[in-house]
């Protein structure tokens, strides 16, 4: 059975420790390493993009960086639950092909399953600036 660790229920320690290893595999802008701290079924969204389940999860990364260059992103402890859920807030910025500089802030409500997979990722809000 596959086992992401930290595993649940989350301590402030282990919280921090699952974001910041959420920070470096989106960081590494690899579809595959991203997609395999996700649930085969899980669910999340992007904006108005709904995702389900891992192939999902790698074709909307793909095509994201493949316009979004020199991305980096920042999430940060917002809060957790003493059972499987953690809230964070995030910043990224990235620059078209143009050389445009977007930055986006926001969000994330994580839910896991019991296994350390992350089943549901729902971004609460996001402003462009």
């Amino acid at each position: 059975m596959e086992q992401k660790h930290p595993l649940p229920p989350f301590t402030l320690e282990s919280a921090k420790q699952k974001i910041k290893m959420a920070e470096d595999a989106w960081n590494s802008q690899d579809p595959e390493k991203v997609s395999l701290a996700y649930t085969v079924d899980s669910e999340w969204r992007n904006r108005s993009t709904f995702v389900n389940g891992r192939a999902e999860i790698v074709q909307f990364l793909s095509d994201k960086w493949k316009k979004e260059f020199n991305y980096k992103l920042r999430k940060e402890y917002w809060a957790h639950s003493l059972k499987n859920r953690i809230a964070v807030r995030f910043e990224y910025e990235y620059h078209n092909k143009d050389g445009q500089w977007f930055r986006a802030y926001g969000n994330e409500n994580w839910e896991f399953d019991e296994n350390g997979l992350m089943k549901k990722d729902m971004q609460a809000l996001t402003t462009w600036r």
